[in-house]
């Protein structure tokens, strides 16, 4: 096929994938094995060979395809003027009318940082490991700032191991300030608070040490901290505003479908898994261990295709009841946006996979979420046998740390039950998540979270040495105004 008919190839097009190419040796067949990036009608990135090398090739078609050439090829000359370690460019062309392409040497068992951070995020805050990580990436900005670059999509998949050097990858993100002289200070502040709002909001207390990395490339500016802190906080609401808004459309991350008859979104790496099951949900929970049956709601846990799911089934308890549901958003569909949210902050919950609605002429009625299975105990079973002691300290400190993460972002739960709190891999995850709420204003959300630790708290009896260990070591709503101050 040519460009052109690439275009029209879809999200996932069948391997192995032949696209005619030319250049000045004559035309010759690109053959791609996989596709690592896909945006349908724009945009194909793969691993493939061309004239018996292998490449790594980037693929531009569409109506904008012109543009995205030319802005990537600028990318790739400007690191490699500023001799800045990046995949050396083989071979490129445009034709007008049909796309761009580029092909860039294929490094061999490279690794993406983004790879190497995923082994260590688990790890405790700020390890060596993880110290590692920031530090090779920060070094690597720093030195593309001394020479007057950065790159707008700075992350760190944008950035390769390979053969003990790193390389700076995605050129069409890359941009100029005065090539050869070091960037100003403000968009140095703007760069690394984009950065930096990639990470847990519980790494922000060591950022001035992180820094020192970046220092050591490229100290021509002091960096205050209280100003890099604000654009990092400035990002991370853009960054969270944005991955929200894309939970309900049809893009890489997720398979949307909507309609008269019904609404799905599913996350786009489980949909060949989940499609059994979002076929017939009803006929799976029926087979599968019911937590929860009948009333509101039914919890089951099914297996499909090897893998241990919970779906949970909004039901519609009668005439009355879907009066008052179906104009309204789901519960399922609140469950969604607030379990992806939990996660987008690094708060443990259960991983959503998708929801589904049923609706008839967009009158909505039954409604399913369907997330990853978590076999923890909950927190009454885990403490039950410290009523009169102290839990492990481990323990102790993973829920101070999720109170901590719930005030700091200003979400409260609603019904924190003993139920609704799992223990699982050294984390307590929240479930039951219909009404979570993030608060915009400081006064209702104090309230909102006032009462979930109470709630909390009447888990136990008011008399018991657990009970009274938990009320002091427990962040209190008054403790965000102080954070703020």
């Amino acid at each position: 096929m040519n460009l052109r008919q690439l275009r029209k190839a879809g999200r996932q097009p069948e391997l192995p994938l032949f696209v005619e190419l030319a250049d000045a040796a004559g035309p010759a067949d690109l053959r791609l094995d996989s596709l690592l990036r896909v945006l349908p009608g724009q945009r194909y990135v793969g691993r493939g060979e061309w004239r018996g090398q292998r490449v790594l090739a980037k693929l531009l078609v569409g109506d904008k395809a012109s543009r995205h050439f030319q802005r990537e090829l600028k990318g790739v000359h400007l690191l490699a003027a500023q001799r800045q370690a990046t995949p050396r460019l083989l071979a490129e062309g445009l034709a007008e009318g049909e796309g761009g392409w580029l092909l860039f040497e294929y490094l061999e068992e490279a690794q993406g940082l983004n790879e190497a951070w995923q082994r260590v995020e688990d790890e405790p805050l700020l390890s060596d490991g993880q110290r590692a990580v920031l530090g090779e990436a920060l070094a690597a900005i720093a030195g593309l700032h001394a020479a007057g670059l950065w790159q707008a999509d700075m992350h760190l998949d944008n950035l390769l191991r390979h053969a003990g050097r790193l390389y700076v990858v995605d050129g069409a993100a890359v941009q100029a300030q005065t090539p050869g002289r070091p960037l100003s200070r403000e968009r140095v502040l703007e760069n690394l608070g984009a950065f930096f709002a990639q990470f847990p909001a519980e790494l922000e207390p060591f950022i001035e040490e992180l820094l020192v990395h970046y220092l050591l490339v490229n100290g021509e500016h002091a960096l205050p901290l209280e100003a890099l802190l604000k654009e990092v906080a400035r990002v991370r609401r853009w960054r969270l505003r944005d991955f929200l808004a894309k939970l309900g459309r049809d893009c890489t991350l997720f398979s949307v479908q909507r309609g008269p008859m019904g609404l799905r979104a599913v996350r786009r790496d489980s949909e060949a898994l989940l499609r059994p099951l979002l076929a017939a949900p009803d006929a799976l929970i029926e087979r599968g261990h019911i937590y929860k049956t009948g009333g509101a709601a039914t919890v089951a846990r099914i297996e499909s295709c090897g893998r241990t799911l919970v779906v949970k089934r909004y039901n519609i308890k009668g005439f009355a009841h879907w009066l008052k549901r179906f104009w309204r958003p789901s519960r399922g569909w609140r469950s969604w946006v607030a379990g992806n949210r939990l996660a987008f902050l690094g708060i443990p919950t259960p991983r959503p996979l998708a929801v589904l609605e049923r609706r008839f002429c967009g009158l909505r009625g039954r409604a399913y979420l369907i997330a990853e299975y978590c076999g923890g105990q909950d927190i009454l079973a885990r403490f039950r046998p410290y009523l009169d002691g102290a839990p492990p300290e481990e323990e102790l400190l993973a829920l101070e740390r999720l109170f901590a993460a719930l005030l700091r972002e200003r979400i409260s739960h609603g019904d924190l039950k003993g139920n609704n709190l799992l223990w699982q891999d050294g984390r307590w995850l929240l479930i039951d998540l219909d009404a979570l709420e993030q608060h915009q204003g400081g006064a209702r959300f104090e309230r909102a979270f006032a009462e979930d630790r109470a709630r909390f708290l009447r888990n136990w009896p008011t008399d018991s040495a657990l009970h009274r260990l938990l009320d002091q070591r427990l962040p209190r709503a008054a403790d965000a105004r102080t954070t703020e101050e």
